[in-house]
């Protein structure tokens, strides 16, 4: 398990309940491993431009991603969990990806 890895992973929703849903690590924290995650889902219009990424059929990376359907990475929706919280491994993005999710997210939170 590592940062840019796609989890599936038990999350909580608006209304209070767990629902198990494709997350990819941004970061493991120190000391208990908790991960902190952004959720991802296949309501692509809630598409975030210059902020959220697509990964479509067509993208170089929704082959490794373990992805079923076109998907959303929703980076400014963001959870911490607890390891134990991960369902299991489904798959990951590239580098290159992973870069550009963070990046995007970082100046978000600089605006």
């Amino acid at each position: 398990m590592k940062e840019g890895d796609i989890i599936l992973a038990d999350i909580i929703s608006s209304d209070g309940t767990f629902k198990k849903r494709p997350s990819l690590i941004l970061k493991i924290l120190p000391k208990y491993g908790d991960l902190l995650v952004c959720t991802i889902s296949t309501q692509l219009h809630q598409y975030i431009e210059g902020v959220d990424l697509i990964i479509d059929n067509n993208s170089s990376d929704f082959r490794t991603s373990g992805l079923i359907k076109d998907s959303l990475i929703r980076t400014c929706y963001l959870s911490i969990i607890p390891k134990r919280f991960n369902e299991g491994f489904l798959g990951f993005i590239s580098q290159k990806s992973y870069k550009l999710i963070v990046n995007r997210l970082s100046d978000y939170l600089k605006k």
